[in-house]
């Protein structure tokens, strides 16, 4: 399903002291720093999978996502999904994929929930009889009837992501991936929204690469860990593998996970 070998990408990030002189300075000269995102990253995913890609803030987490669905194209290295090369064959490669942002919408803010979903209908030319069929089964699942004719943006946190999830699943895709899916989420939509991520895996067989902070997700959802850090892959096991650091038997989650970067330097 997901084959990535060897990838990187590096921006340029422009560095400068503070005070006028110094502003003054840039706009004759500025200095740059690279920062590698991703550095030399490998890994591969198969089907029906679902995996925990964690690590802290600034590791190259939403890059390789954004890699992966095709928003960003990388420096080097090899990345195929499905057959395809996500940036170069982003038209086709879009029916694949589904993604979905934590912190950004793909619901158009000022009308109904269910004319985001009929705009997304056409735009994946998704015949009518599989849509309606897709939506009444999104629906029933992540209880959504109430909330089809509310504009996006009188729906709490908690309602607005299982919208957008259901957005993201509408064209059925094979893989979906989800960046900070639960984040601000209360603990009842936490719960409803993990519920129906083991269901899509267990009834159409869904890939899922899961980025998170909260590692109750990853307990909950995820078969394996891939541990990222400063862009490069550090760990690639099972949950098991993260249990055994814990030699007495007392660490919370947190503290596991924080003793992982610990050990890795990040």
């Amino acid at each position: 399903m997901i084959e990535v070998e060897h990838l990187t990408k590096v921006y340029r990030v422009a560095r400068r002291r503070a005070g006028f002189r110094e502003a003054l300075k840039a706009l004759g000269k500025r200095e740059y720093e690279e920062i590698r995102a991703l550095n030399d990253i490998s890994f591969s995913v198969p089907e029906g999978q679902i995996v925990g890609y964690i690590g802290p803030n600034g590791a190259g987490k939403s890059s390789t996502i954004k890699v992966l669905s095709g928003i960003l194209t990388p420096d080097s290295g090899i990345c195929r999904v499905n057959g395809y090369v996500p940036w170069k064959e982003r038209k086709r490669y879009v029916r694949e994929i589904g993604v979905v942002f934590g912190q950004r919408s793909q619901l158009w803010w000022d009308v109904p929930v269910i004319d985001s979903f009929e705009l997304l209908r056409d735009i994946y030319a998704i015949e009518e009889a599989s849509y309606r069929k897709t939506l009444d089964e999104l629906t029933e699942l992540l209880d959504l009837s109430e909330l089809l004719r509310t504009p996006a943006r009188q729906l709490s946190l908690g309602q607005r992501m299982r919208c957008e999830i259901a957005a993201a699943l509408l064209h059925r895709p094979k893989l979906l991936f989800l960046d900070e899916p639960t984040i601000g989420l209360d603990a009842v939509s936490k719960l409803a929204v993990r519920h129906f991520i083991q269901e899509e895996n267990r009834l159409h067989h869904t890939t899922v690469l899961l980025t998170t902070h909260d590692m109750q997700d990853i307990e909950a959802l995820a078969s394996r860990i891939i541990l990222i850090g400063k862009g490069k892959v550090l760990m690639d096991g099972t949950f098991d593998d993260l249990r055994a650091l814990d030699d007495t038997g007392e660490l919370s989650l947190d503290e596991l996970t924080a003793r992982l970067y610990h050990r890795y330097g990040v």
